[in-house]
């Protein structure tokens, strides 16, 4: 998993490190804006603040526009709990919204393309260094997980009968997010002969899972225990759900923290080039 994808617990909230690294580069950029502008008596935090919030809205509106077909209703499109963005389309979005604003008000040229450089730097210094330290091509972990039928398996001895692409679910039956998910997976599983769908239960036992499994009539294949959370552990994964996506090398393709919705897990599955 990249660094930028691990994730933390901070009390009941778990964010990503790239998530929190993003939020300090804006930060970086408000404080830096807010110093500058005082001196030349000139405010540009409002400035910092909507170029992030129209970029956040771009990347969303363009996300929805390549996988609206996904969503059920026009309201689960303004569900953004999914993390369904585009950010290549945020940051042309902040970009023009900021040009747009250097050229109305000369006086906030200084203070806020001082405080948009300071941000990305910010980010550039952290989240780049995190990324050039990291090694490439992170492979599926060898971490003893059990089966509902109390066998010893393996994610690459999984990986290695299918002789195709994975997607490993990290989950537990009290965490809100990974139950909402949980259907998405079921129809996901039941449609795809393509891709094998695993979810590995994190800390809890054979009966809380087979009563959670009865409870919301659901019809999995390939449920494991992990009942020392070894798996998160080894992933970097601290906080649930989270979602690996490996493919049939069992080289990591991609990652996604948090819940997710059919339209994410879609373009996640394009990954594969199936």
């Amino acid at each position: 998993m990249s660094p930028l994808d691990r994730s933390l617990a901070i009390g009941p909230l778990g964010l990503s490190v790239g998530q929190l690294l993003l939020m300090l580069s804006i930060v970086v950029a408000l404080i830096v804006g807010s110093w500058l502008g005082r001196r030349r008596k000139v405010y540009v935090g409002d400035s910092v603040f909507n170029a992030a919030l129209l970029g956040v809205i771009g990347a969303r509106l363009f996300f929805i526009a390549q996988y609206g077909g996904s969503y059920d209703t026009f309201w689960s499109w303004l569900d953004i709990r999914d993390r369904g963005f585009e950010p290549l389309a945020g940051v042309v979005v902040a970009l023009v919204y900021l040009i747009w604003r250097l050229w109305r008000q000369p006086r906030e040229r200084g203070p806020l393309g001082t405080a948009v450089i300071s941000g990305v730097l910010t980010w550039s210094l952290t989240a780049g260094a995190l990324v050039l330290m990291a090694p490439q091509g992170a492979s599926i972990p060898s971490t003893p997980l059990t089966t509902l039928q109390h066998d010893e398996v393996t994610l690459p001895a999984v990986l290695s009968e299918a002789g195709r692409p994975m997607v490993v679910n990290l989950w537990a039956s009290w965490c809100p997010p990974c139950r909402r998910e949980m259907p998405v997976f079921e129809q996901a599983q039941q449609e795809r002969d393509d891709v094998t769908f695993v979810f590995v239960n994190q800390g809890e036992d054979l009966s809380t899972v087979n009563a959670f499994l009865q409870q919301e009539s659901l019809t999995l294949d390939n449920v494991y225990l992990d009942q020392n959370n070894a798996l998160g552990h080894d992933v970097g994964a601290m906080a649930m759900p989270t979602t690996l996506y490996y493919n049939a090398d069992g080289t990591l393709v991609d990652t996604h923290f948090g819940e997710l919705s059919r339209a994410t897990l879609d373009r996640s599955l394009e990954r594969f080039n199936l």
